[in-house]
Formats: C-alpha cells, structure tokens, sequence
C-alpha cells in the first residue's frame, strides 16, 4: 500500500520541484528540503509563516511544503524518502513505527492535546442530542475521528453506536458537509469552528475544555536525513522556533497569512479562531510524553507490539536541547514557557 501511495505522491513532488526550479537559478550556499503538512490549519501554519517572513531565507533555506490531506500518504512520502519534514499528526507516523519503521522520528511538538469542538445544527442542544445523529469527522482513523470517539466517552457515549460517523475528507470539506445538510454536526478545529458559529451552527462540545492529551500537530523526519543533513534540518528547527515567535506575539501578521494561504478574511473569524487555539500551542516546540502515548494506546487494541514502545523511543530532542542551551529560546521567550 505504501509503494501505491508513495507514487502519487512522487509525481505531486516532481510538479512542485520543477515549478520551484527557476526561483532557485543562481542560488548558493542554501540547501532545499521537501516537507509535507496534512491539514490547512492555524496548528499547521507555522511553514507559511516563516515563508512569508523571510525565516527560510535568512537560514539558507529553501522549503517547499506539499499538502497532502492523508496521514498514510504523508507517512508513505516520508518512508519513501521523498520528503524529510512533516508537519502533522502523530498518529500515522507512530502506527508505522509500531509496524516496523523506526527510521521515523519526531523531533518537536506544535500542539498536545485537542482543540477540535464538535459543532452541530441549532437543535443540537447537549452531547446526548447527538445520538442517532450524522457526524462529520473528516476521515476513519484521523484526529478528528479519535476526538469525537474520545470526547463521547466523557459523556458516557459509544461513537461506535450511538452516532453515524460520517467521513468528509477534512476540515473545510467537513464545514461544507455542515452547511450543505450532508452531517447533522460535525468535529472541527480553528478556524473551520469559528467559521460554522458564524453561520448560525451552535457548539456541542467544547474540545479545549477537555484537554484530551494527543499529539495534534508535531514536526517529524527521519532518522537517516538527520544522519545525513544534521545542520540542515537544525536550521528548519531554528527556522520553526522564530515562527513560533511570530505566531504567539504578532496576530495581525498571522491573520494576513492564513489570509492569504486558507482564503479566509473575515477578522471576527479568524480572531476567535486564533484566541482559541493559541493557548494549546506550544511556544517552545515540546511534545508531550502524554500526548504519545494516546497515540500508543490507540493503537494497542489492534497491535499489541505498541505495548512495548514508550514514547521516549520516538522522539529525537537533540534540537529542542540545542535551541534551549544555544539561547535562542530565552532570547525569543526570555522565562516564559
């Protein structure tokens, strides 16, 4: 399945890299990197932001970031070694460590617990309104999948029975899907929440409330590229620490830049996107060991060699300690955590 996937995704690469070609004429001294992001979310926008703040080009770098909506293709790309930065979910790349491929590795954290909110038609009162009903959650086996079965439990509810999960294909689509009438209610995350409240969808469950640990967003690579590009992928860390910067402290530069890349220009909704997820992002770039391990036990029921992994034997800190002890975290942060 893997080679399948791998494919298709090596022909989006070769249109990317022969569009990128021209800019790169007469360039010297900067090295490139292919990374991939699953979802066009605030969580997930920390790339465009350094792109559009020059942040690559001050660390010699040129970045090109694919999208691709599909946690197994973005894990296939990433084993198939036709790109070595991923900014996703943590749920495919561990599921294929458990199963072997332990050239995976993550080496920093964006976001380690949930922010989805399942929003629903203005009938949909409670939790237990929900029973019976039609819920968008974007795909079987994705983040937002694993937060409606999750934030069900907490109410003493089956997704598996009480609910029809119904899959979208993702965020935007899952809006879509709410306000066409295809799903009675439907998991989403900023700015996509934000974007149904506006058109009159009202809040079921409201996902930061819970904090249900996970690894949401997470920056991975692999094993053999920081063997063989250690500097290189130090300078996307460096790259990606200073992004966080911007994406904490400068909103009306980060709201210009979701403007630009998710086509979304209404202030109000991008303002109560950002004032709910900001304070679930990392500034520091940390991962969780707690965060992990959901994705572990997640996977256990069906694969019980997840028993035996611990969430240290995925994780590679070499840059986290570096940007503390170099101080350029306590130049960005000074004491703040």
């Amino acid at each position: 399945m893997f080679d399948c996937i791998r494919r298709t995704f090596i022909c989006a690469t070769l249109i990317a890299a022969a569009l990128a070609l021209h800019a790169s004429d007469g360039v010297c001294a900067v090295e490139r990197l292919v990374g991939i992001h699953s979802a066009q979310v605030l969580s997930q926008s920390m790339p465009w932001i350094a792109q559009e703040a020059g942040l690559f080009k001050k660390h010699d770098l040129e970045f090109r970031l694919v999208f691709i909506a599909s946690s197994p293709v973005v894990t296939a790309a990433m084993l198939g070694g036709d790109a070595e930065i991923a900014v996703t979910g943590a749920i495919g790349n561990v599921r294929a460590y458990v199963q072997g491929n332990t050239d995976l590795v993550f080496i920093g954290g964006i976001k380690n617990f949930m922010t989805h909110n399942i929003m629903g038609k203005p009938e949909i009162k409670r939790p237990e309104d929900l029973k019976g009903r039609r819920v968008g959650v974007g795909r079987f086996g994705s983040n937002t999948h694993y937060f409606v079965i999750q934030a069900l439990r907490r109410f003493g509810m089956d997704a598996a029975k009480d609910i029809q999960a119904i899959p979208t294909g993702g965020g935007p689509e899952t809006l879509a899907a709410l306000v066409g009438g295809r799903v009675d209610a439907g998991a989403l995350v900023a700015p996509g929440d934000a974007g149904a409240a506006s058109q009159g969808y009202r809040m079921v469950v409201n996902g930061p409330e819970l904090r249900i640990p996970y690894a949401a967003t997470t920056l991975a690579t692999l094993r053999s590229s920081i063997a063989k590009r250690p500097a290189v992928v130090a300078r996307f860390m460096r790259a990606m620490a200073e992004s966080a910067k911007i994406l904490h402290t400068d909103k009306n530069f980060v709201y210009k830049v979701l403007g630009k890349y998710m086509r979304i220009t209404d202030t109000k909704i991008l303002d109560s996107a950002y004032q709910s997820e900001i304070p679930a992002l990392e500034r520091r770039l940390e991962i969780h060991d707690s965060a992990l391990q959901a994705s572990l036990d997640e996977i256990a029921p069906t694969d019980p060699r997840a028993q035996a992994i611990k969430p240290r034997d995925l994780v590679d800190h070499r840059y986290l300690i570096e940007l503390e002890k170099s101080g350029i975290f306590a130049k960005l942060w000074g004491d703040r955590k």
